[in-house]
């Protein structure tokens, strides 16, 4: 358990994080951003952002994954969802909150 109840565990070229260990991707979001030199950093934003967006989603609880590739880091962001909810519309805030200009900007910069 890290910092403030989050778990972080970096595996070879992934970091994820979660507030429930093991992580669940029951809802789950791709993207690309270019390299960072604080992975941890943007996986907490990122996992702020999240939750602000969909903290009236009932029994979800945010988890983001950083995954370093050659051409940069591909983000995968989501959660564990233990009660019932439209699927589709809660990814679609999800990718709303991931391509977000503002959001990237501040997560990159």
């Amino acid at each position: 358990m890290g910092h403030r109840g989050w778990h972080m565990q970096r595996d070879g070229e992934v970091l994820t994080l979660a507030r429930r260990w093991p992580p669940r991707f029951d809802l789950s979001v791709e993207t690309r951003l270019p390299r960072v030199a604080r992975k941890g950093r943007l996986a907490h934003q990122v996992r702020q952002d999240l939750w602000r967006a969909l903290q009236d989603l009932r029994g979800f609880s945010p988890c983001v994954s950083l995954r370093e590739t050659p051409e940069g880091l591909v983000l995968r962001a989501g959660g564990q969802l233990d009660g019932a909810a439209p699927r589709a519309v809660a990814e679609a805030r999800i990718a709303a909150v991931l391509e977000d200009r503002g959001n990237r900007a501040r997560w990159i910069g």
